[in-house]
């Protein structure tokens, strides 16, 4: 394959990004193509920060978290210049393909350079999981153990000190992290952007753990949700006279060595990627996993799919916290 391909993460980074860059660039090598990594993100590429990429390149690296390629925000690539400006950087070096690590966003941005001849190859690189064309994406099943055992710890002072917590998760507008780290937390509540808050039925629920003799409620609630975290807790404790707190977990979230279910999600993908740029037979795809199985979808119908939450996983959470 006499290809020379580039590679870029973008957008807010992922455990698991590094796992799908060290999976491209050896990928690519194997067949026989030059790979070059371009640093941080679209703005990276708008001023040319590329440079080749080789197997000892991305060594040690299938463990770490963040992106050896480093991201960034760009809002010069924002506009129709700026656009114009990172497509011609690419064939000024001959990169005619380009594998895109990240989240809507940043696959949105690749379906603009798509439309300008580039043949580009999307990763679903972000803890949010709310890609909707794939079952899961890379970071994900990270950011829900990091939130799990966080929640954990919160739990034992929660108890020692007989309070409710109110822990915020990530995850933007999609409620995907609340509802599995919730879930299998043992959360008495849990709060998602999908579903309208019932506040007195989350104090009810604080009120009859205390007659059963609880020391302790967890009240998970995804960032997404349109009600103020301190409103929240005010009206819990001036209904159940129950100290409450607030713990907002953040980016811890998105830190951390990926698990093995990202780096094999990762390492897949990108294999899956380059395969495809290899064939030559399907340009502009985004690659994701449905069914348990690693498929290639066009970049567009992907990107118009939309996210739905499975509304069975938010019942079976409610059942299991009575």
């Amino acid at each position: 394959m006499k290809k020379k391909i580039g590679i870029l993460t973008s957008g807010g980074d992922a455990p698991g990004m590094n796992a799908a860059i060290r999976a491209a660039v050896r990928t690519g090598i194997f067949m026989g193509a030059e790979v070059y990594g371009i640093k941080s993100g679209y703005e990276g590429l708008i001023d040319g920060n590329i440079e080749p990429m080789t197997a000892s390149s991305v060594s040690d690296i299938l463990h770490r978290g963040g992106t050896i390629l480093r991201t960034a925000r760009s809002e010069r690539f924002m506009t129709s210049e700026g656009r114009q400006k990172a497509a011609e950087v690419l064939r000024e070096r001959g990169i005619e393909d380009l594998v895109i690590i990240g989240g809507d966003g940043s696959l949105n941005g690749g379906m603009k350079l798509s439309e300008l001849g580039i043949n580009v190859m999307g990763i679903p690189g972000t803890i949010d999981n709310d890609m909707a064309y794939t079952e899961r994406t890379i970071g994900f099943d990270t950011a829900v153990n990091t939130a799990l055992s966080a929640i954990s710890n919160v739990r034992d002072t929660s108890s020692s000190h007989e309070r409710t917590t109110i822990i915020e998760v990530m995850g933007r507008n999609c409620g995907d992290i609340a509802v599995w780290a919730g879930t299998t937390s043992g959360a008495e509540s849990i709060l998602i952007p999908e579903v309208p808050v019932d506040i007195e039925n989350v104090c009810r629920k604080v009120t009859q753990g205390r007659k059963r003799g609880k020391l302790h409620n967890i009240i998970v609630k995804a960032e997404g949700v349109r009600l103020d975290s301190g409103v929240l807790a005010k009206h819990i404790m001036e209904r159940t006279g129950m100290e409450t707190k607030i713990v907002v977990l953040g980016h811890v979230q998105r830190g951390g060595s990926p698990t093995a279910v990202d780096r094999m999600l990762a390492s897949s993908t990108a294999f899956k990627a380059v395969e495809l740029i290899a064939d030559g037979s399907e340009r502009n795809q985004a690659v994701g996993m449905v069914k348990g199985e690693i498929v290639s979808i066009p970049l567009e119908k992907a990107l118009k799919a939309k996210k739905t939450m499975d509304m069975r996983c938010v019942k079976m959470a409610e059942i299991l916290s009575i």
